[in-house]
């Protein structure tokens, strides 16, 4: 009996290691190699923030290494840090903001709106949209470095996939494609577990201003929410996507205001 359950202990053990790894392979470019089926990822979806937490120290650590080693200017340094963020993360969200905003912007009923949204075409909305959010991101990070709040990278990064969770809280799935199985797993209690972990680790490393970021995920996911349920009455790959980066946006803004108010 003692063995058979130290077995279901190291199995369960094994399944959320396997579960996180999954995630990190699914959103990542890291070569991990777990290459899990959506319903054992999502199993330890609520860590997905956590998860990102990590990155983001990769995403400081570049940034450590483009001011401190190589001396770039704080602005060019943020072009190699944002960069360095889209391609770690395999370009996955950026098609959800193009997508998403072709669908809001063009103009008819719910069922043309998803239609366009889904249409592989990139409309003007879709890249003006991308330009938008790119470049207001960008600034973000630049202003970060000026301030000299390099932690702020970390939580940025963590507060996208808070924001993309938010979504998941706050939508309803669409009836087709893998982004019903990540909206039906996140529910109040795992959600809040997320937000908790979340707070406590933006923090330890950024004080009030690291609540603060979490706090602008948090923002950025409820807005998605909220344009994707007045256009779409859904939610699906493409606006969660969108949420990720919108997320990380709006994380870095309300940053920067408050290091604004106490600097």
């Amino acid at each position: 009996m003692i063995i058979m359950n130290n077995e279901l202990k190291n199995t369960k053990k094994n399944s959320i290691l396997r579960s996180i790894l999954g995630l990190l392979t699914f959103s990542t470019i890291l070569p991990i190699g777990y290459n899990l089926s959506l319903r054992d990822m999502v199993r330890m979806v609520w860590l997905w923030p956590a998860i990102h937490f990590f990155v983001g120290i990769l995403g400081f650590v570049v940034a450590i290494i483009s001011i401190n080693i190589f001396n770039l200017p704080n602005l060019f340094s943020a072009a190699i840090l944002y960069g360095f963020f889209l391609i770690i993360t395999g370009f996955h969200h950026i098609d959800g903001i193009m997508d998403m905003a072709d669908g809001v912007m063009v103009h008819g009923d719910v069922n043309k709106k998803i239609a366009v949204m889904k249409d592989s075409m990139v409309g003007s909305a879709g890249i003006v949209s991308f330009f938008l959010i790119g470049i207001v991101t960008l600034l973000g990070f630049a202003n970060l470095l000026d301030y000299n709040f390099l932690y702020g990278i970390i939580i940025a990064e963590m507060a996208s996939k808070v924001s993309l969770l938010t979504t998941c809280i706050s939508s309803r799935p669409h009836s087709e494609g893998s982004a019903v199985i990540f909206v039906n797993s996140v529910n109040i209690i795992n959600y809040t577990f997320s937000l908790i972990i979340s707070i406590i680790l933006a923090i330890l490393v950024g004080g009030l201003i690291g609540f603060i970021g979490v706090l602008g995920g948090i923002l950025g996911g409820g807005i998605i929410s909220l344009i994707a349920q007045k256009n779409f009455k859904m939610a699906n790959g493409d606006v969660l996507g969108a949420s990720n980066e919108f997320g990380r946006m709006t994380s870095l803004i309300l940053m920067l205001i408050f290091l604004g108010v106490i600097l």
